[in-house]
């Protein structure tokens, strides 16, 4: 049997359950991966909040709400979180994000190089906390969404990719 007829055969054979091939999620264990170091990294379970990522005009929000409004422990542990990441990005320090996905995120670089042009303001919300990323930068402001886009896709938040209308201070 040749290897074509061998994969044709392969690929023709119903699933062991007699039912139809089931398509499998290639990037699972990527994802998975993905959730465990966010959750060390984070100090709180993607279980217990919702993680968005907004692109607005000036640059975008990161947002993270308990699920449960009387989860005071997860509420907290993304205060201190976003407290922490506004100060690192606001420094050029991007490890967190490196860490989290195992490699730097796109538009990493020129937030770096340009971070005297962007601002990031955190701001407490009544289940958790959201950092506020702007700038008036045209290249930064492409790498901004680049950044967001990213973690829009890597956490699958189902958030949209284009820039909304700009919510808050």
């Amino acid at each position: 049997m040749t290897l074509a007829a061998l994969l044709l055969a392969v690929l023709a054979a119903p699933a062991t359950d007699g039912g139809p091939l089931q398509q499998v999620d290639p990037h699972a264990g990527h994802h998975a991966q993905v959730d465990a170091r966010g959750d060390h990294a984070m100090g709180f379970s993607h279980d217990r909040a919702a993680h968005h990522f907004v692109l607005t005009p000036d640059g975008g929000l990161i947002i993270a709400e308990a699920r449960d409004p009387t989860d005071t422990a997860t509420r907290d542990a993304i205060r201190g979180h976003f407290n922490h990441i506004a100060r690192a990005f606001a420094a050029g320090d991007f490890a967190l994000p490196y860490l989290i996905h195992a490699r730097n995120p796109p538009g990493v670089p020129e937030m770096q190089r340009l971070r005297d042009q962007i601002t990031y303001t955190l701001q407490d919300t009544a289940t958790g906390a959201r950092v506020r990323i702007s700038t008036r930068d045209p290249e930064a402001l492409k790498a901004v969404h680049a950044f967001l886009r990213f973690q829009i896709e890597d956490h699958r938040t189902g958030d949209p990719t284009s820039i909304q209308a700009s919510t808050g201070p």
